[in-house]
């Protein structure tokens, strides 16, 4: 029942996260370029793709350390194990790990890149400013490796929960290295 609770608040934070980030996407800032008496200058559209990058961010965030609790992030919970879903357990874990870098990146670096504005205005030249602006894409590479972080941190937390109690029994038989 546990494994079945967390898989769905893991799909639906995903899900959040990932439709935010199609969202800033859609919603990045556009600009122009204005003319005044003695000085041309930018003007940028007010819209909410910082604000809608920071909140996947989170969402996210909040995605990985849920599943990072219900697993005690591999490493400080029980021990797994010797098994196949042992390994696939810790393929995942490390391309979860990955994939939930490479997105934050792209989600906090968007959201910076996009709140800013150049704020200058160059007098007496015959230049026009540069209006820099998001590059298309960043919050779209973003979206995609939430997508791939929900995938991977579901399959880890399957695998990790397949490996049984992983405590092993001290009776076994088999070859030790201590006295015959």
């Amino acid at each position: 029942m546990a494994l079945k609770l967390v898989l769905i608040a893991v799909s639906v934070l995903d899900l959040i996260a990932f439709s935010l980030a199609v969202a800033a996407e859609q919603r990045r800032s556009s600009a122009k370029i204005a003319t005044d008496a003695n000085s041309n200058y930018c003007v940028y559209d007010s819209n909410g793709a910082t604000g809608l990058g920071v909140c996947a961010f989170l969402f996210l965030m909040a995605s990985q350390i849920l599943i990072m609790a219900a697993t005690k992030c591999l490493c400080c919970g029980r021990p797994l194990r010797p098994s196949r879903s042992r390994v696939w357990a810790i393929v995942f874990f490390i391309t979860c790990w990955m994939a939930f870098f490479i997105a934050e990146v792209c989600l906090l670096a968007g959201s910076v890149r996009n709140a800013y504005h150049t704020k200058y205005r160059p007098y007496l030249s015959q230049n026009p400013p540069s209006c820099e602006t998001l590059r298309k894409g960043v919050f779209g590479a973003g979206a995609a490796f939430i997508f791939f972080t929900g995938v991977f941190s579901e399959l880890f937390y399957v695998s990790y929960s397949k490996t049984g109690d992983g405590f092993l029994p001290r009776d076994t038989t088999g070859i030790r290295m201590g006295s015959i």
